[in-house]
């Protein structure tokens, strides 16, 4: 069974899953996150879901159980990425995912989370390079 890696980035644990979610690997997810949360002490979640082409019930039952179970151990959930298509799906599924915030992309829920814990310490920065935006963490 694969696994889905989950990187701590300050204070927020990012998850990018880049493989078909079949319900063993969702709920192995779940779990994961879980411990790293506790582990970590981080308070933001940030679930990348760019790479899911679909969504089925469970897995869309299972990111909101992800959401409660952050919230219920202080790290609030975004979810980033999300297709058209699986926004369509999920509403046709009657799944409204409650608890979980989204928002475009990786960035931007970065800064949702940082707004809504009322922290500064992350910011946005242009790479002089190729003119897309890139975290960086600061220090006070």
């Amino acid at each position: 069974m694969e696994r889905v890696p989950v990187l701590k980035i300050g204070d927020m644990l990012l998850v990018s899953i880049q493989i078909d979610m079949e319900d063993q690997t969702a709920l192995q997810l779940q779990e994961d996150l879980a411990d790293r949360i506790v582990a970590t002490g981080c308070h933001g979640v940030i679930i990348d879901i760019s790479a899911l082409d679909i969504v089925d019930s469970f897995v869309g039952r299972t990111l909101a159980g992800i959401a409660s179970i952050s919230r219920v151990l202080d790290a609030e959930t975004v979810v980033v990425g999300m297709r058209p298509a699986v926004a369509i799906t999920l509403v046709e599924l009657g799944l409204s995912l409650p608890g979980i915030r989204t928002a475009l992309n990786v960035e931007l829920g970065m800064e949702l989370l940082a707004r809504e814990r009322g922290a500064d310490e992350w910011q946005l920065e242009v790479d002089g390079d190729d003119d897309t935006e890139t975290p960086a963490v600061t220090t006070p």
